[in-house]
C-alpha cells in the first residue's frame, strides 16, 4: 500500500498531468495522433523483426504500410464524400418540398395536428438562397479561411509533423517501454507491470481490434447500402461504422439516417426494407463474427462509460480529450478492477 506521502505524490502528478495536458491540447494533436499509429504498428515492427529485418528497416516497412494506406484511403474516399455531400445540398430543397406538400400533411391528418406546425418553407427558402449562385456560405467560408492564415499554417504544420513523429516513436518504441521500465520503484514494479500488461490487453483489443471492426462494418454497410440503391450510400455507411465503438450506437444511427434519405429519395416506404436487412446483416455479423473474432471480450467498457469517456474528455480538452478518452478509460477500467480485487481480499470486506 502507498503511505500518505505517496499517495500526495501521486495526486500532485494526476493534477499536473491533467493542467499540462489541458494548456498544451492546441500542440498535442499530432503527437497523440502520432503515438496511437506508434502503437497500433509496434507490434507488425515486432514481427518483422523475428524474421532477422532490423528495427530501422522494419520500422520504415510499417511507416510506408501505414501511411499508404491512409494517403489511398484519402485519395479515393474524400472525392466520393464530396460528391455524395454535395448531391445532399442539391437535392435537400426537393425533399423538403415533399416533405412539406406530402408527408407531413399526412401525418398531421392521421395524428389530427395542425398542419401549421410543420411548415418547412423558411427552412427550404434559407438552404436555397444560401446554396444558389448568389449564395453566401461558400463566400463566408473562403473568407473565414483567408482570415485564419496563420491557423491553416499550423494545420498543415501539424499534418506534416505527424509521419515525422511516428517513424521516431515507432524507431524508439521498445527504447520508451524499457526506460519507463527502468523507473518504476522496485518493490511496486511487479504489481505496476502486471497493471500495465492487462491494460496493454485492453488498450489492444479495443484500438487494433475495434478499429478493424469500424473499417468493416463501415465497409458492409456502404456496399449494402449501395446495392439496395441509396444515393448517400457512402456518407452514411461510414458514418455508422465511424460510431459503431459503441454498442448498437452505428446501428441506430445508420439504420435512422438511410431509412430518412432513402425515403426521401424514393418516396416509397417498401424501400425500407432492403435498408432494415442490410442494417440486420450488418448487426449479426457484429456480433456473431466480428467483435468476438477482432476484439474479443477483453475491453470490459460498458457503452454508457464509452459514451461518458468521450463527452468528458471533449468537455475537458477539446479534440485532444477526444483522443485521449477512451484509451485513459481503459487503463482506469484496469486499475478498478484491480482496486475491486484489492478490497475483496482486504480485512475491511472479510470482517464481519
Amino acid at each position: 500500500m502507498l503511505n500518505d506521502s505517496q499517495k500526495w505524490m501521486l495526486l500532485a502528478s494526476i493534477i499536473f498531468l491533467s493542467a499540462l495536458i489541458y494548456f498544451l491540447a492546441p500542440v498535442l494533436t499530432p503527437f497523440i495522433v502520432a503515438a496511437l499509429l506508434s502503437y497500433l504498428g509496434d507490434p507488425l515492427v515486432d514481427r518483422l523483426e523475428t524474421y532477422k529485418l532490423s528495427r530501422t528497416l522494419s520500422v520504415s516497412i510499417v511507416f510506408s504500410i501505414i501511411f499508404l494506406v491512409i494517403g489511398l484511403v484519402l485519395i479515393v474516399l474524400l472525392p466520393m464524400l464530396e460528391s455524395q455531400i454535395g448531391y445532399f445540398v442539391k437535392s435537400l430543397p426537393a425533399h423538403l418540398v415533399w416533405l412539406q406538400q406530402e408527408l407531413l400533411p399526412a401525418l398531421a391528418s392521421k395524428l389530427n395536428l395542425d398542419p401549421k406546425i410543420f411548415n418547412l418553407n423558411e427552412v427550404r427558402d434559407f438552404i436555397t438562397q444560401q446554396w444558389s449562385g448568389n449564395g453566401k456560405v461558400l463566400l463566408n467560408i473562403v473568407k473565414s479561411l483567408s482570415d485564419s492564415g496563420l491557423m491553416l499554417i499550423v494545420w498543415l504544420g501539424n499534418l506534416v509533423l505527424i509521419p515525422v513523429v511516428t517513424f521516431y516513436l515507432l524507431r524508439d518504441w521498445d527504447v520508451l517501454v524499457s526506460r519507463v521500465h527502468e523507473l518504476l520503484p522496485r518493490s511496486k514494479e511487479p504489481v505496476i507491470k502486471k497493471l500495465a500488461l492487462e491494460s496493454d490487453s485492453v488498450l489492444a483489443a479495443f484500438l487494433r481490434g475495434q478499429f478493424l471492426v469500424m473499417i468493416v462494418l463501415g465497409i458492409i454497410y456502404s456496399l449494402g447500402l449501395k446495392i439496395a440503391g441509396l444515393e448517400l450510400a457512402l456518407l452514411i455507411g461510414m458514418l455508422a461504422g465511424l460510431v459503431s465503438f459503441v454498442p448498437y450506437l452505428g446501428f441506430i444511427v445508420g439504420i435512422v439516417a438511410a431509412g430518412i434519405a432513402m425515403l426521401l429519395q424514393t418516396q416509397d416506404v417498401i424501400q425500407l426494407w432492403p435498408v432494415i436487412v442490410v442494417f440486420g446483416i450488418g448487426q449479426l455479423l457484429e456480433g456473431m463474427l466480428l467483435t468476438p473474432l477482432l476484439v474479443g471480450d477483453k475491453i470490459g467498457l460498458h457503452p454508457v462509460a464509452v459514451i461518458f469517456s468521450v463527452l468528458a474528455g471533449g468537455q475537458l480538452f477539446g479534440f485532444v480529450g477526444v483522443l485521449l478518452a477512451l484509451p485513459v478509460a481503459a487503463v482506469i477500467a484496469v486499475i478498478l478492477r484491480h482496486m475491486h480485487r484489492q478490497y475483496l481480499s482486504s480485512p475491511l470486506y472479510e470482517a464481519e
